[in-house]
């Protein structure tokens, strides 16, 4: 292709780009919006209720302006103030996270450190956060959120995600969630695990294609849970490696030692 028709070709993609929303940009206001949440995450912390006030200030014209890529102008402050409003029930949520990960791993010592060093609890954060912004119907951006997590920990949850309250993830490197998943509460995953499709059909995209994990289950190291009728019973544990396509009855014991056992 001659230079003058290849760039002809970039401006024309550029003239018809529907966003216009730089990568920096998002991640300078997340960074800022986790910062806000967290001293821990801070490089100056807050020592002022009016200090606090005025970064929230900050953060909502932040991310109005962001979201103004996306929808028309009339939009993007009800949709700012919906987010904010969001907010407190987020991080209460992220505090119960929060709270499992320090409860369940021995070698945690404190919340300051599962906050500054955990990959787990940081890509938790990130799906909070973006699968809150996915509810308000703004797209691209959850998404991007979560792969700054992705990014940073190896760990890739889908903002579309359902999970619930007192999520662990334990070291966490290579574990994928994907968009239709069903999270119970009180449930714990370790490294590389997959919760996936059966299928990836493009014309199965709005189906349930992703397992659902009941209450109480704890999965170990490279399980693979796989397909949207797939049901792991609550107070179930699902050992490392195994391979999983059918629903597991409540109070099961799945493990892999030569040959599949399986103790219910």
């Amino acid at each position: 292709m001659e230079k003058t028709k290849f760039h002809q070709l970039l401006l024309k993609s550029h003239l018809e780009s529907e966003i216009v929303l730089s990568v920096s940009s998002v991640r300078k206001f997340y960074h800022k919006l986790i910062e806000w949440l967290f001293p821990e995450f801070c490089e100056n912390v807050f020592s002022t209720l009016q200090e606090v006030k005025l970064a929230e200030e900050k953060l909502e014209f932040k991310f109005q302006k962001m979201i103004e890529g996306f929808h028309d102008c009339k939009d993007s402050k009800k949709i700012t103030k919906d987010f904010f409003d969001e907010i407190p029930r987020v991080y209460h949520l992220l505090q119960k996270d929060l709270q499992a990960m320090l409860d369940g791993d021995p070698a945690a010592t404190s919340k300051c450190e599962v906050i500054r060093s955990y990959p787990g609890f940081f890509a938790i954060v990130s799906y909070r956060i973006a699968n809150a912004i996915l509810k308000l119907d703004v797209p691209v951006l959850p998404r991007m959120i979560t792969e700054f997590a992705h990014e940073k920990t190896g760990i890739d949850i889908h903002p579309g995600a359902t999970i619930g309250e007192y999520f662990c993830i334990d070291h966490g490197t290579g574990v994928v969630i994907g968009e239709t998943t069903q999270i119970g509460n009180h449930v714990k995953i370790y490294q590389g695990v997959t919760l996936g499709a059966l299928s990836v059909r493009k014309e199965d995209a709005q189906s349930k294609r992703h397992p659902t994990i009941d209450d109480n289950v704890v999965v170990y190291a490279g399980a693979t849970i796989l397909g949207g009728k797939t049901v792991i019973g609550k107070n179930s544990v699902i050992g490392g490696n195994v391979w999983i396509t059918k629903s597991v009855p409540e109070d099961s014991k799945i493990y892999y030692k030569s040959e599949l056992y399986h103790d219910s």
